[in-house]
């Protein structure tokens, strides 16, 4: 590791326009591409995200990043009233991956959504991670978009959440190229 750093004493903030530079720096590296870190810019410059945060440590190091895009729900059908978002992507630095960063964004993210009135945040990724912050992969069967399968999980944060389902929805448009 280059910089040890105590978890207890990571610092979640909102992005700010300083950070630009080096969130795309973290991201590219978490990936190892750049398609993720061309989404994220993508999606902040289009108006798209609806929280978007880091993990910094004390020195100012920035180690981790989430983002929250917004996602429409169709016109028509009981969820239509719906306020639901997409976490994607979260990024930590490679050699601070498995350490609690991503961990502690995702739980503070989705403090702040609840707080902001989402009902409903969706995710691709992996089954076996996402299930500890409450994603589910049958609740997300309900939601019907471009994305389907055990990897496409959501997460209720309030009761329309759950009953006023099902719903379609459209991504934000720079999501597009993974469709």
């Amino acid at each position: 590791m280059s910089e040890g750093f105590d978890p207890e004493k990571l610092v979640v903030r909102e992005v700010a326009p300083a950070d630009e530079t080096g969130v795309k720096e973290l991201v590219t590296a978490a990936f190892a591409q750049d398609t993720e870190a061309g989404l994220v810019h993508r999606l902040r410059h289009c108006g798209a995200l609806v929280l978007e945060l880091v993990a910094v440590t004390e020195r100012g190091r920035l180690l981790g990043h989430v983002a929250f895009s917004r996602v429409t729900p169709a016109d028509a059908g009981p969820g239509r009233e719906l306020t639901i978002c997409c976490m994607a992507p979260v990024s930590v630095w490679p050699e601070f991956q498995r350490q609690g960063v991503g961990s502690l964004l995702i739980e503070t993210a989705i403090e702040k959504l609840k707080a902001l009135g989402e009902d409903l945040v969706l995710v691709l990724g992996p089954p076996a991670y996402y299930p500890r912050f409450g994603f589910d992969a049958g609740l997300a069967r309900q939601v019907r978009g471009p994305y389907a399968g055990n990897a496409f999980q959501a997460l209720a944060l309030t009761e329309a959440g759950t009953k006023d389902l099902p719903v379609e929805v459209a991504f934000a448009t720079p999501f597009e190229e993974f469709e």
